[in-house]
C-alpha cells in the first residue's frame, strides 16, 4: 500500500482503505465517490493551499494533502 505522496501525477491507483480520521470525514468522501477498490488518478499537486487534484469517477475533486494522506492506495498496471 502506498501513501498519496509516494503516487506520481498522471499515475493511477485504486484506493484501498482509509487510515485515521473520524466517520463524518469517512463518510463524506464515500459521499465524493472515494469507495475501496475504486480506480483514482492523481491529476496534480498544487503548492499554493497545500491541495492535490484527484479524478474520481470522472470527476475532479481537491483534498487538502493532510486529508489525502488519510487514503491508502495500491498502483494499477
Amino acid at each position: 500500500m502506498k501513501a498519496l505522496h509516494e503516487i506520481r501525477p498522471g499515475a493511477r491507483a485504486r484506493l484501498t482503505r482509509f487510515v485515521g480520521g473520524d466517520r463524518s470525514f469517512h463518510r463524506r468522501l464515500m459521499e465524493l465517490g472515494f469507495l475501496p477498490g475504486t480506480s483514482v488518478r492523481l491529476v496534480r499537486c498544487v503548492a499554493v493551499g497545500d491541495l492535490v487534484e484527484l479524478e474520481v469517477r470522472g470527476s475532479h475533486i481537491s483534498l487538502r494533502r493532510s486529508e489525502a494522506s488519510e487514503l491508502r492506495f495500491e498502483l494499477e498496471g
